[in-house]
């Protein structure tokens, strides 16, 4: 009976165990991204450090939301909205590179 009980309780959100998990990690994450990029010995390590900065930058916008109760499903929703807001903004950024090309080609 008591089996059946805990199947039916739905989600409760994260402990606050959990929740500073979490914010550990992405913190950790930010500091590891800062050591490869400015680390003297490897190329590879600095443009691994290159990306994992921003999207160390980018999912610190999370920690706020790193409290007892917010739901993982609500985090993981979150940082996808983060993610694909970045993607998008690099794809403006780049096509308008192109396009400053074609206008930089064309006045000449």
């Amino acid at each position: 009976m008591e089996r059946s009980l805990e199947m039916n309780k739905p989600n409760q959100g994260l402990t606050k165990k959990q929740a500073k998990v979490v914010e550990r990690a992405i913190v950790g994450f930010s500091i590891l991204s800062l050591v490869f990029l400015f680390q003297p010995f490897s190329m590879t390590l600095y443009s691994i450090g290159c990306v994992a900065v921003v999207i160390g930058g980018l999912s610190f916008n999370l920690v706020p939301l790193c409290v007892e109760g917010v739901k993982s499903s609500q985090l993981i929703k979150i940082g996808l909205i983060i993610f694909v807001i970045l993607i998008i903004v690099a794809l403006v950024a780049i096509g308008s590179g192109y396009l400053y090309s074609y206008y930089l080609e064309s006045s000449r």
